[in-house]
């Protein structure tokens, strides 16, 4: 991208780099509110019928995802201009979310920094191999990828084992701040769940507490996938990469039905907020209006994000994801040709 372009982005989106007092407020509390008059609805329900349980765990699980993007906007110091309120409230909303805020702060921001990067994978991304990774990997690699990257388990397990378990432990290289905030945010949900577990029984809590779980998790991961995850995304060596070419051709414009884009807080504009993570979600959209530039990025809808299923591997020759039947063609190519004593 050349300079000239960079610096008339970087200059479009300015004005939106801006928080505002009341507009936080505001979505605190159309998050908020309606996120613990749904959890509470939900309990009183199980003394009716679980059939009036499902619909409301499911809006719950849906206020959960909303709520985790308010958390995302402190993590970026976006949602209030004091980073001590964003630390007060990301923390708070980390025990809701199941994710210790400081934590998933630094390995976020080292997401925005190295995204598209392919020498620089392995922190707050997903696990990716190119086709000539995987043809050159062990077959028990491979076969590690291919378990990785299937459907059950990166839209099944994987989000339990990432909110439940993975963020109960700190990085091996956590600082002593992120330890004792991952340490905290154990020790408040531990507290949390006992007394919820004192307060209605522990069959109540996982009547309702399960669902909500596995609902917000997969929805959270199937976000986070979708938006890098598709056919013609960017990902370059470190000799070539671009930060800005990174966040609006690595990252999608998901759009989202006006009511999903509501409870997703608009991460869908997923390139703004790569571009200038300093914009709060509530103010993504105006950015994509008002910068014309930055509506030509890819586009996916509900429909369309469903091919994201398919890419598994990252073609370095094509610039382009691929299937794993490319590798395995490239995998038999490769087995065909003799080798030289």
């Amino acid at each position: 991208m050349d300079h000239h372009r960079i610096t008339e982005l970087r200059k479009r989106v300015e004005p939106y780099e801006r928080t505002h007092f009341a507009l936080s407020v505001r979505q605190m509390t159309n998050t908020l509110l309606p996120l613990f008059t749904l959890w509470a609805l939900s309990y009183v329900s199980l003394h009716f019928s679980y059939a009036l349980t499902i619909p409301l765990v499911i809006a719950t699980a849906a206020f959960l995802v909303r709520t985790f993007i308010l958390q995302h906007d402190c993590g970026h110091a976006s949602f209030f201009r004091s980073r001590r309120a964003n630390d007060i409230l990301g923390s708070l909303l980390g025990v809701l979310t199941f994710v210790p805020y400081q934590q998933w702060k630094v390995t976020h921001a080292i997401h925005h920094a190295t995204s598209g990067n392919l020498d620089r994978r392995g922190i707050g991304d997903l696990w990716l191999m190119t086709v000539e990774e995987y043809v050159r990997a062990s077959p028990w690699k491979r076969l590690s990828y291919r378990l990785y990257r299937h459907p059950l388990i990166m839209f099944g397990l994987g989000p339990t084992y990432t909110f439940l378990l993975e963020y109960r432990w700190n990085r091996r290289k956590a600082t002593p701040t992120e330890r004792w905030h991952t340490n905290m945010t154990n020790i408040a949900l531990l507290g949390f769940y006992a007394l919820l577990v004192w307060l209605v029984g522990w069959q109540a809590v996982l009547l309702v507490q399960v669902p909500i779980f596995l609902i917000s998790s997969t929805l959270g991961v199937w976000l986070f996938y979708v938006q890098h995850q598709f056919e013609r995304s960017y990902f370059e060596g470190n000799e070539h990469w671009d930060f800005i070419d990174a966040a609006v051709e690595g990252s999608s414009y998901y759009k989202l039905p006006r009511v999903l884009q509501w409870l997703t807080g608009n991460i869908g504009f997923h390139h703004i907020h790569h571009l200038s993570p300093k914009i709060p979600n509530y103010l993504l959209e105006k950015a994509h209006e008002g910068v014309p530039a930055l509506q030509t990025v890819t586009t996916l809808t509900l429909g369309t994000s469903l091919r994201s299923l398919r890419y598994r591997l990252w073609d370095e020759q094509r610039f382009m994801f691929v299937g794993f039947d490319v590798a395995k063609y490239r995998l038999h190519a490769k087995k065909a040709i003799p080798q030289n004593d």
